[in-house]
């Protein structure tokens, strides 16, 4: 049985696949997820996971040099970007490496989605509760 944290096969796989700079989407539940990437489906419930349950969980093994987050979070979902904020820090501080945030129009945020090598979907039902990992290295 795996050590580490992340449990979910899928999951644990698209993180070792990452290379420097490829991405890795979690979204909510409503995102639509384009055809290129893999689609790994978290969602049980509404509200199970949690999209900052699953970023922990992710956050756990892989490095994060950046995000990329919907300019609307932060009038659509106020309350969760201020979460989110506090959460990135945390992982950078975790990590020794601060994590660079980019906030782009949703519009664009989709557009990039279809770039990324996975997108997990979570339970999440709240606006905008979707970001792009970009990922680092620990050298």
């Amino acid at each position: 049985m795996k050590r580490s944290t992340l449990l979910n096969a899928p999951l644990s796989h698209a993180v070792a696949c990452l290379g420097h700079t490829q991405t890795l989407v979690i979204a909510d539940a409503g995102l639509p997820i384009p055809a290129g990437p893999q689609r790994i489906d978290l969602a049980l419930v509404p509200g199970l996971p949690s999209f900052l349950d699953v970023l922990a969980a992710v956050a756990g093994e892989m490095m994060i040099e950046g995000a990329v987050i919907a300019t609307e979070m932060a009038s659509g979902n106020p309350v969760l970007r201020h979460q989110l904020d506090e959460v990135l820090a945390a992982i950078g501080a975790a990590q020794g490496r601060p994590i660079e945030i980019e906030a782009v129009p949703h519009e664009e945020f989709k557009r990039q989605t279809a770039s990324a090598l996975a997108v997990a979907r979570t339970g999440e039902c709240s606006p905008y509760a979707n970001i792009i990992l970009k990922s680092g290295v620990t050298f």
